[in-house]
């Protein structure tokens, strides 16, 4: 399988400007910053949930706390993904019971990532609410979900990948959609 650029969607300065977009609302549906926690989900949801607590601590004076979480064990695909999955460490540092909980994601799609994200952190409590923050919302949702928080909506086709990259990742921050073709 061979991918070919299509076209570049958001640069350093556009993704920027989407997660504090995102921040201020975050802060407005929550009334503030009581109670609230921001979980991402590996890989990029990291860097996202870590990007926009700090951007709510330089307008709100309050850093909310972040977690990071692996979904890995409750994905419904797992035999197709591999035979031994990288599993990563799920990190959350605080109860959830009672707490406004924003999953933080890079990508949303199917909507399966966020039904296991979903499964994982019920799993740990019972949050007052949990909302869900994306990067990109390209469609193609086949679970009845959808993000409370958009950075940016791109309709795509099956034949089409929004590759994310950010710099504490990929060493730099810029949102891409690829062409998938035939290869060998």
């Amino acid at each position: 399988m061979t991918l070919t650029p299509k076209a570049e969607l958001m640069d350093e300065q556009e993704i920027g400007r989407a997660l504090t977009r995102i921040a201020h609302e975050i802060v407005e549906r929550s009334k503030g910053t009581d109670a609230l926690a921001l979980v991402g989900v590996h890989t990029r949801g990291v860097p996202i949930a870590e990007r926009i607590a700090d951007l709510i601590e330089r307008f709100e004076g309050v850093r909310p706390v972040t977690g990071k979480l692996d979904i890995t064990l409750y994905r419904d695909d797992l035999t197709e993904i591999a035979l031994q999955p990288v599993v990563r460490r799920t990190e959350v540092p605080f109860n959830v019971h009672g707490m406004k909980i924003v999953l933080c994601d890079d990508v949303l799609f199917t909507g399966r990532t966020a039904r296991a994200a979903l499964d994982a952190l019920v799993d740990m409590g019972r949050p007052a609410v949990i909302q869900y923050a994306v990067l990109v919302d390209r469609g193609h949702r086949e679970l009845p979900i959808r993000a409370d928080y958009v950075g940016k909506n791109v309709p795509t086709s099956r034949a089409e990948i929004i590759k994310v990259k950010l710099r504490e990742v990929d060493g730099e921050d810029a949102v891409a959609l690829y062409e998938v073709g035939g290869g060998a």
